[in-house]
């Protein structure tokens, strides 16, 4: 038992010092991924512009000063919020912020992190460089921006841009097996850039099954990164949070130092009000601050709940849509790990923002939902 203690410890001990090289170091060391990861891994700044979007605060709607049922007993919402490990809370109502909390110690200048919800802000990167004519169409075959991985399986040129934003390329993804499965490469991996290119592989044919797989948003950060001539970062600088009055600068957190690749499947970290900045752009399909950032039409293909193109209504280009609501646009999310959340809902012209240090066992889709009835309600 105590050589078994001693070689365990030799192992937790190397594993803290190759962080920097290898992805079974940062899984034995910093173990399963948390909010504050975002101080773990290397980052680079996304500099916002020196002018702020409005965003102007209007009065409480007393459906969130009373007490409500949010589907756990008619709690206070404040109360709700604080016990569900919420950070941050923020709604934002036919352009104005009616309600905006903070909780655990956490306030307003805070990065909170995206987790899984930077891949909606990859993927209104991706529309703004087809918009700007850097990527031809989500028609393209992605071996047309990447084609080393045609000359390692042939296959590999019948995926398209749009079969890696709606996550079916039929690329093999394996989540379980720690240190070494799929989830744990694309998320602690060093050299993300290597690992997209070399480790994947063809399971099935796209356009057949949607499977949730972090490869979809590496390859397409390396599309971007291709298309475009710059690293992710700076194109999300100059063209969408300056554009957007971001009121401060953001980070993205990188692979390593040594490769400099941003983790685009997560590790986006920006304040709770410019997320909510983000959520209300994509309301006004696309346009913000006096500026059409993104194309209406790339937004409303990003979020119909449609599978004339793809196989899911409920996950189009890395937004998960619905549930219907009788609009002609149907809620949408930008959704991460722990209940990272930027919900929009056109029908109500709303954006909420919640982000937490866990999910609080909620569903959170459905309680943002709920909210968003009661407020545009009135009750």
């Amino acid at each position: 038992m105590v050589l078994v203690l001693v070689v365990l410890g030799g192992v937790y001990g190397a594993a803290h010092l190759l962080t920097s090289q290898f992805a079974w170091a940062r899984a034995v060391a910093w173990m399963e991924s948390d909010v504050e990861d975002q101080f773990r891994f290397p980052a680079r700044t996304v500099p916002a512009a020196q002018d702020v979007s409005p965003l102007p605060r209007g009065p409480e709607p007393e459906a969130l000063s009373a007490p409500v049922n949010v589907g756990l007993v008619g709690r206070p919402l404040d109360v709700f919020l604080e016990q569900s490990d919420t950070r941050a809370f923020l709604v934002v109502h036919r352009d104005r912020l009616v309600y905006e909390r903070y909780f655990d110690g956490a306030s307003a200048e805070d990065r909170q992190t995206s987790f899984s919800a930077a891949k909606s802000f990859l993927s209104t990167l991706v529309g703004i460089a087809v918009d700007e004519g850097h990527i031809a169409g989500v028609d393209d075959p992605v071996t047309t921006y990447l084609p080393e991985l045609a000359e390692r399986d042939p296959r590999f040129a019948r995926i398209t841009v749009r079969d890696l934003l709606t996550m079916s390329s039929g690329i093999r993804y394996v989540e379980e097996g720690l240190p070494w499965s799929d989830d744990t490469l694309t998320y602690y991996g060093t050299d993300l850039r290597e690992l997209a290119l070399t480790h994947t592989s063809i399971e099935e044919p796209p356009g057949r099954t949607w499977r949730y797989d972090n490869y979809h948003p590496l390859l397409l950060g390396l599309v971007l990164e291709r298309a475009t001539g710059m690293p992710v970062s700076t194109y999300m600088s100059t063209r969408l949070w300056q554009p957007l009055g971001a009121e401060a600068d953001a980070t993205w957190s990188l692979d390593s130092a040594d490769n400099g690749f941003e983790k685009m499947e997560s590790g986006f970290n920006a304040r709770p009000v410019d997320y909510a900045r983000f959520g209300l752009m994509m309301l006004h399909e696309g346009r913000w601050n006096g500026r059409q950032i993104v194309s209406a039409d790339w937004v409303a293909e990003a979020t119909a709940a449609s599978r004339t193109t793809d196989p899911a209504d409920f996950y189009q280009y890395l937004w998960w849509v619905g549930p219907p609501d009788g609009s002609d646009r149907p809620p949408f999310f930008a959704q991460g790990k722990f209940g990272q959340m930027v919900g929009v809902f056109p029908a109500h012209d709303m954006v909420i923002v919640r982000l937490g240090a866990t999910s609080g066992d909620v569903d959170w889709p459905a309680r943002l939902l709920e909210i968003a009835d009661r407020v545009a309600a009135g009750r």
